[in-house]
């Protein structure tokens, strides 16, 4: 039920991400990595919560977990995502699954799928995500 209404803010809000329990709601209009980065910066995020996001890639599966929700839609997921939120017992719906997530400009794979390729823990993968932030410029504010 709590997955429903992240689903539906996420949908009507013009939101890229929606994290809620059915009464409190954090959102962002950001883009890619960078609102989840922020929501575990500030620390304001508690666990157990319902989340809805517009794509979800390996990088932002690993910021889920650390973030420790328990359950995820998602209008795009990568397989290397989905697999992450099983390995973490996190539930997840998608509209649509593929193999990765493409980069903006349409050729190639997502670089912060690329930067956690290879990564198997959540830790190591914020690591991985905060050093590509550095290297694309992206700021965390």
């Amino acid at each position: 039920m709590v997955l429903k209404k992240a689903k539906e803010l996420l949908e009507s809000g013009g939101y890229t991400c929606v994290l809620t329990d059915g009464t409190a709601v954090h959102t962002s209009m950001f883009r890619g990595v960078k609102p989840l980065v922020q929501f575990l910066v500030n620390g304001t995020i508690p666990s157990g919560l319902s989340a809805a996001d517009k794509v979800v890639g390996k990088a932002t599966a690993y910021l889920y977990v650390l973030l420790k929700v328990k359950e995820l839609y998602s209008l795009v997921i990568s397989e290397p995502a989905l697999a992450v939120l099983e390995a973490n017992g996190i539930h997840a719906e998608y509209g649509q699954l593929v193999p990765n997530i493409i980069n903006r400009k349409g050729d190639g794979i997502c670089p912060f799928e690329m930067a956690v390729m290879d990564i198997t823990d959540p830790e190591t993968a914020y690591e991985a995500i905060l050093r590509k932030m550095q290297e694309m410029n992206i700021t965390i504010q």
